[in-house]
Formats: structure tokens, sequence, C-alpha cells
């Protein structure tokens, strides 16, 4: 992915157009009010959209296979988060190649902020930086 971006991505104005690029974005049909989602675009590098896919899929079966043991040894107190508790609820409102596809989407947004920021991923860090948002702040 660095390679085909040269490793800026400072020319995308954020993470949908970025995912939009691999062509991972559902192809949108808007009229007036009413606002219907198609199919993805399968536009963009094949290569690289197939390898988030298979990464998509890996981690969706993971998750799977955590919320089944988790179920099985029945830790108390111990909770899905973040990326794995998405995933789970996209497959339980879909089938699950959509939720490959909403899983692969959120991995590509992912990989932007990262190659944006030049940080690695920390999710706990992302959360603190969303409550502290000033749109997120509490009135007095």
């Amino acid at each position: 992915m660095v390679a085909a971006t040269s490793g800026d991505v400072t020319h995308f104005t954020d993470a949908r157009h970025f995912s939009s690029w691999f062509g991972l974005t559902p192809r949108e049909y808007s009229s007036g009010g009413s606002r219907y989602l198609g199919r993805i675009s399968k536009k963009g590098d094949r290569y690289l959209r197939m390898l988030h896919t298979h990464g998509a899929r890996s981690a969706l079966r993971a998750a799977k296979v955590a919320q089944v043991a988790g179920k099985v040894a029945q830790v108390a107190g111990k909770e899905m988060q973040g990326v794995r508790r998405r995933a789970l609820n996209v497959q339980g409102r879909s089938t699950h190649d959509k939720a490959t596809c909403a899983l692969t989407n959120k991995l590509a947004c992912i990989c932007y902020a990262t190659l944006r920021d030049h940080k690695p991923f920390d999710e706990a860090a992302r959360l603190n930086r969303k409550e502290n948002r000033q749109s997120f702040a509490m009135p007095d």
C-alpha cells in the first residue's frame, strides 16, 4: 500500500476518498431526500483490494472464534471491543460477504489514518481523542 500511494496520502481529502480509490465505497444513487447506496464500485487496484478483503475475512473469522471461545470459557467481564465488535455487529445485521466488505472499508480507513499520522493504530488513544473533542464536550 505504501508503494501504491508513495507513502503520501495527503492528496486524499479524507478516509472515504482513500477507500473510494480502492473501490471499496458503495455507489451512491441519491435524489432529493432519498439516499440509496448500491454495490461497491470495484475501481482501483484490484490486487490491493483483494489483500484488504482477505485481511478482513481473517479478522472476521478471528472475531467469531474469539466470541465462541468467550462463550465456552464463560469469561466474566471480558468484553469484545473495537473492530472485532463492529465486525460481528455488521455480520449479525447482514450477510457474511457484506460484513467482510464493510470491515475491508473500515480497515482501509485505519490504514489511511496510519499513513497520514505516521503512527501505529492505537484504538484506546483514538477513543480518548474522540471523547475529548470539543464537539463531544458536555455543556456546563
